[in-house]
């Protein structure tokens, strides 16, 4: 019979892998504290079938950050609330500029040179146009040329 090497099973950081009593005692805290957290949306488990907290490394890192923020800085709960929407809104514009830095790439590597133009509407939505050409949405007054300086 084969045993397992445990060492060859590494889950990412959001794989749920750890009971809230053993994630209470990796970030530090009280399972209650736990409890607390996931009740204000915090930070919020995955759950099991049976209604069981099941917490990742990521949230672990997260509840650490919570108590630091709350004990060091001296933030309400509220303001640790605000300042990690606020985080996670950075985080989804960061992946939004690395799909638009991508499909610039591609578009130089295609033609050789840039020959669109992107306008941004007062939502923030981009739009590619060709150059002369007037943006899709009349709300916009913005235009945006894009000319990279330097090749990544």
């Amino acid at each position: 019979m084969a045993t397992l090497d445990a060492s060859a099973f590494s889950p990412d950081d959001d794989t749920p892998v750890f009971v809230i009593s053993v994630a209470a005692e990796l970030a530090g805290m009280h399972a209650q504290t736990l409890r607390q957290y996931d009740r204000l949306g915090l930070v919020t488990p995955s759950r099991t079938k049976g209604g069981g907290r099941r917490y990742s490394r990521r949230d672990v890192g997260l509840l650490r950050e919570v108590q630091r923020l709350s004990q060091e800085e001296g933030v309400s709960l509220a303001g640790i609330a605000r300042i990690l929407e606020l985080e996670n809104q950075v985080d989804a514009l960061r992946a939004r500029v690395a799909e638009l830095a991508a499909e610039v790439d591609a578009l130089e590597a295609g033609s050789g040179r840039t020959t669109r133009v992107f306008s941004v509407s007062p939502a923030g939505d981009v739009y590619a146009a060709r150059l002369g050409e007037r943006p899709r949405s009349t709300r916009s007054q913005a235009l945006v040329v894009w000319r990279p300086t330097h090749h990544r």
